[in-house]
């Protein structure tokens, strides 16, 4: 018989007490710490894209399991402020979302990017076309990677249009554009919500506009100095068309107030008609409706950018080419995770959700939806794809442009002195 006096047995006791914390901390220790740490800053998105994320990331930390992936949003005007600021300080991302163009040459000028030529060769930049990479290639070296395209049109609540007596699908021409205002108005019905507080919604008007007048081909002189570079009379007639256009009273009370979020909800509310407005918002639209639904599918269309007469760009879209790129001094594995997430795989299950509309080749056969057939159609049938101008044109000349779109369309400033602040900004960026 064996028997423990009081001492042993206080001994024995905190050496079973010792052995539970050590027990229990590394068990801790191993399910809550990684090796490797991965973090993603991406703008703002709909609920359905963060969880379409979420399982992108659980899949691929199921796969490596001594990697943390972590996503972090910033909303879409903030997060053009706040990302240099990041990007200079010990909080830097390691892979952060891009719209490419000169906004991404001036953070490589810096050295905050890290050059993907490289990895790209191996069998990666074969899954996307070179339209889709252009935008991510600075002087012939590849620094980001495609997400997804974008295109700008008119969403349009039909239910509204057709109780004014408006075919929208029916509309291709700008003049086409402003009789359907006009008859909107007459009808007691707001045309057209923007949020123009946060200035890139429009310049969407003032930037379609100077791609339908002066094509890709304009715009790229333009930023050559050639044939009157910004003061090109394309870009001033761009200003007088938008002049005209917010003449027509065409928007919402306090338009110059609303933010792009507000305005956003105001569309998927039916308090307006028409919303010029990326493709991505048939999500994010009806999640910020006081519904939570949104305009009625049944009631929804989305339709091109009107043709201007005698336009260089008819034939040319607008809109983004959205991705990623990755911060220098990131570790390896944010370059293989961005990989994974821009997989065809991926991209496909992306489509089939109706989310976005991605660029990997043939995860376009997925999309769902009528909104993302018709915006890859337009994407088929388009010439050239003429990334937004705030981002193309770079950050500060970018945010002259914002400006001036907004002063036009309160009448502030003429369309020959927009041109010129625009050529001013270009020269000295």
């Amino acid at each position: 018989m064996i028997t423990f006096n009081k001492r042993d047995g206080a001994r024995l006791r905190r050496s079973y007490l010792m052995a539970a914390m050590a027990a229990a901390s590394s068990l801790t220790s191993g399910v809550a710490v990684a090796d490797t740490t991965v973090n993603v800053l991406r703008v703002e998105v709909s609920d359905a894209e963060k969880q379409y994320y979420n399982e992108v990331v659980a899949e691929y930390e199921a796969r490596h399991p001594d990697v943390n992936v972590e996503f972090d949003y910033i909303a879409n005007e903030a997060y053009k402020t706040r990302l240099p600021t990041l990007l200079q300080s010990d909080q830097r991302p390691d892979i952060f979302y891009s719209w490419g163009g000169e906004g991404l040459r001036d953070k490589v000028n810096a050295g905050f990017v890290r050059d993907l030529t490289e990895p790209m060769q191996e069998g990666w930049q074969v899954l996307y076309p070179d339209s889709a990479v252009s935008p991510f290639t600075l002087d012939g070296r590849i620094y980001g990677a495609p997400l997804y395209a974008t295109v700008v049109g008119f969403w349009a609540n039909t239910a509204l249009t057709e109780q004014a007596g408006i075919d929208v699908e029916a509309i291709e021409t700008w003049e086409q554009l402003e009789n359907a205002v006009v008859t909107l108005r007459e009808a007691g019905i707001t045309p057209v919500v923007v949020g123009a507080k946060d200035g890139w919604p429009m310049h969407f008007y003032w930037g379609y506009l100077a791609t339908r007048l002066a094509g890709g081909n304009g715009i790229e002189a333009a930023k050559a100095g050639e044939e009157g570079g910004f003061t090109n009379e394309d870009f001033v007639r761009a200003g007088e068309m938008l002049q005209e256009f917010a003449e027509l009273d065409p928007f919402q009370s306090g338009f110059m107030t609303t933010t792009y979020e507000r305005a956003s909800g105001m569309f998927g509310d039916g308090e307006a008609a028409l919303h010029l407005m990326g493709d991505w918002d048939y999500l994010p639209s009806k999640e910020r409706s006081v519904s939570g639904e949104g305009v009625p599918d049944e009631d929804l269309a989305f339709i091109r950018f009107p043709e201007i007469p005698g336009g260089a760009g008819n034939a040319h879209s607008f809109g983004g080419m959205n991705g990623f790129a990755v911060t220098q001094g990131a570790p390896d594995e944010a370059i293989d995770f961005l990989r994974f997430l821009l997989n065809e795989d991926n991209q496909r299950e992306a489509a089939r959700r109706g989310i976005f509309v991605p660029v990997a080749k043939g995860s376009e056969e997925a999309l769902m939806t009528p909104y993302a057939r018709k915006v890859a159609d337009i994407l088929a049938d388009s010439s050239f794809h003429q990334v937004f101008l705030d981002q193309a044109l770079g950050t500060s000349v970018g945010a002259t442009v914002n400006n001036i779109s907004t002063d036009l369309a309160q009448g502030v400033i003429t369309p020959e002195e927009a041109v010129e602040r625009i050529a001013e900004a270009w020269q000295f960026r």
